[in-house]
């Protein structure tokens, strides 16, 4: 488990270091005595315990194979000289993942990417429990990615009972994905921030074909609301003319007429009246 270190001022230290060296310098050269080496020696061992930790900024510390302890106050210290010192970052970082192809719920193969905000949060289980942790997050981001895309279908057209899809599951989805890329990077000491799908889309093999589908879905659902409008209004018509004895219809000449109106109504393209100057018959 990480455990925070408590390390001596360095500018202690540092003091003791250039009186070691300066010092060891001048009376070497002063009184022409080797004795005065091992002193010059014994300040630049201890100037290599000198460490900087940076604001968001950690330092793991290990003495032969043995884990010591973690600096995470920032500003200029000194340790032991034979600890072995690894900077770990703190800050929040992105990874904005490029699309990977992934079959969807009922297979069908889309382009999805995401985007990750992270930071570590134990630096015991980012040096020690994963080989690379940077690494680490990138491939369990995009497992947690295909796994979440085998969870839903990209839309309901396929599946007309699915209550979330990929495309339309909004915050749902992303909180799933949040979730199960939080359980996979736990064991590497690293907090999920936020994970969201930043790009989805059908796959090139089959872009084209769900493109029409999609545009013929459309344009029945454009024909049914156009259809049941113009039955409204055909109805409408036929009671204001029979409720205002504006003109007396039979059955075969109401048929003419809502044939007629229909065909007007239900149009593709605007009507051209034909003028009868004479009989209806």
């Amino acid at each position: 488990m990480e455990k925070q270190s408590l390390p001596s001022s360095g500018y202690l230290y540092l003091a003791i270091v250039i009186v070691l060296i300066a010092g060891s310098a001048a009376a070497g050269i002063m009184f022409q005595n080797a004795w005065f080496l091992i002193s010059l020696l014994l300040g630049v061992f201890l100037a290599i315990g000198f460490t900087v930790v940076n604001p968001n900024q950690s330092c793991v510390l290990v003495l032969f194979g043995k884990y010591s302890g973690t600096i995470k106050t920032n500003g200029f210290f000194w340790v032991n000289p034979f600890f072995v010192k690894r900077k770990i970052s703190l800050r929040a970082r992105n990874f904005d993942g490029e699309a990977i192809k992934v079959n969807d719920k009922i297979g069908n193969p889309i382009m999805i990417g995401l985007v990750l905000v992270w930071k570590v949060s134990e630096t015991f289980k980012a040096a020690f429990a994963v080989d690379d942790y940077e690494n680490f997050v990138v491939v369990q981001s995009e497992a947690a990615l295909r796994k979440l895309a085998g969870l839903y279908p990209y839309d309901n057209f396929d599946d007309e009972q699915a209550e979330i899809t990929l495309r339309a599951g909004g915050e749902e989805v992303n909180n799933q994905l949040e979730i199960e890329i939080t359980e996979r990077l736990h064991m590497a000491g690293v907090e999920v921030i936020e994970a969201r799908i930043n790009y989805i889309a059908y796959a090139q093999e089959i872009a084209q074909a769900m493109l029409k589908r999609q545009q013929a879905t459309a344009i029945v659902s454009a024909r049914f609301k156009i259809v049941e409008g113009a039955v409204g209004m055909v109805d409408m018509a036929l009671e204001q003319l029979s409720a205002k004895k504006i003109v007396e219809l039979d059955e075969e000449k109401k048929a003419v007429m809502v044939s007629n109106l229909m065909v007007v109504l239900c149009g593709d393209k605007e009507a051209t009246p034909v003028l009868n100057t004479g009989s209806l018959y």
